[in-house]
């Protein structure tokens, strides 16, 4: 049994209509509808790199031999990092 068909989706782009229709005038894409899904696959691409380097970087943080800093500690520095920089 074949899928179901999709219904239509009526989005409203703004400025961003002008570069899609632009797109399309200069034989890019073969209609608007083909610029949204070429750009929800870069977003799909997108988020799915972001997702990866956060993993990354959380793996690298719990790899990390040395002591945790207290979360009151970090804020404090940061405060007084804050405070150095409004009064230089």
């Amino acid at each position: 049994m074949p899928a179901p068909a999709e219904k239509p989706v009526t989005v409203t782009l703004g400025k961003m209509g002008r570069l899609a229709r632009r797109l399309v005038e200069e034989g890019r894409y073969a209609s608007v509808s083909e610029v949204m899904r070429a750009g929800l696959r870069a977003l799909e691409r997108e988020e799915a790199a972001l997702d990866e380097l956060i993993k990354e970087k959380v793996a690298e943080a719990l790899a990390d031999p040395r002591p945790p800093i207290p979360m009151e500690q970090v804020f404090a520095d940061l405060h007084e990092r804050h405070v150095k920089r409004m009064t230089s």
